[in-house]
């Protein structure tokens, strides 16, 4: 674990061996949300940050970045997961004013439970107090949150707000060659079509894929070929012959 990166009880849903850095995001049209975050992981920004989106805008990407980036500057951060909030405590929420940055995912998970909007808003008062930035991520936007608490409701959009625009498709598969390559592996343009028409094409999927891929390839000792692509995706990347490939 990276020194000053903290996740008191709470896991860290990181997968396989990716290190979700702001270097692997691929900004194009968030280029102020990113600078933004930059800004606030260094230190050198005290406002809040709310980041809205779909599915597989980056929004979670961004937030692991933002911690490790804070980390690695030597500030104390943390990372709290809600929408692992059913294996969690309110009570994680306590203290973290004593921290020099916080990020909190997936607001939207816990709308509507008074057991934690509580808390959350008494968070954000000490974190103001401090003052501390505090970063959100949800679907969506402070407006159309159903968080049930009205000041709370309120206070989410009181300082900086960004929507998060998708990337189009070349931006994904750019962004998916980029982290294959961190993980050593190449992928060729033929590879990438080949995919491109069999799998879904969300960030989602396609990082999942590719890291079935990768653990296919690393037991095979095989490199990403088109024949070697086709045998994973008819196993499902499970290795058991046969099962279909996910939502195709």
């Amino acid at each position: 674990m990276i020194p000053g990166l903290q996740f008191p009880q709470i896991p860290l849903p990181l997968s396989g061996t990716d290190t979700l850095t702001f270097d692997l995001y691929c900004a194009k049209d968030n280029g102020l949300a990113l600078t933004e975050l930059q800004r606030a992981a260094a230190g050198s920004a005290t406002r809040n940050i709310y980041l809205w989106g779909d599915a597989g805008t980056g929004k979670s990407h961004l937030l692991h970045a933002a911690c490790a980036a804070a980390a690695a500057a030597g500030r104390r951060a943390a990372l709290v997961p809600l929408a692992q909030c059913s294996r969690l405590a309110p009570t994680l929420l306590e203290s973290l004013e004593d921290l020099d940055f916080v990020c909190i995912d997936d607001v939207d998970a816990v709308a509507g439970q008074p057991a934690w909007e509580q808390p959350l808003f008494h968070l954000f008062n000490r974190m103001r107090e401090t003052p501390r930035p505090l970063v959100f991520a949800a679907r969506t936007s402070p407006a159309g949150s159903a968080i049930s608490l009205p000041d709370l409701k309120s206070r989410l959009g009181w300082d900086l707000v960004f929507r998060l625009a998708p990337l189009q498709e070349a931006e994904r598969f750019a962004a998916l060659r980029r982290r294959a390559q961190m993980r050593g592996m190449e992928i060729t343009d033929e590879v990438l079509g080949y995919l491109s028409r069999r799998i879904p094409r969300d960030m989602h999927s396609l990082f999942a894929w590719l890291e079935r891929l990768d653990r296919g390839s690393l037991s095979a000792g095989k490199r990403l070929t088109i024949p070697f692509v086709r045998e994973v995706l008819e196993r499902g990347g499970t290795g058991r012959p046969g099962s279909r490939p996910d939502n195709q």
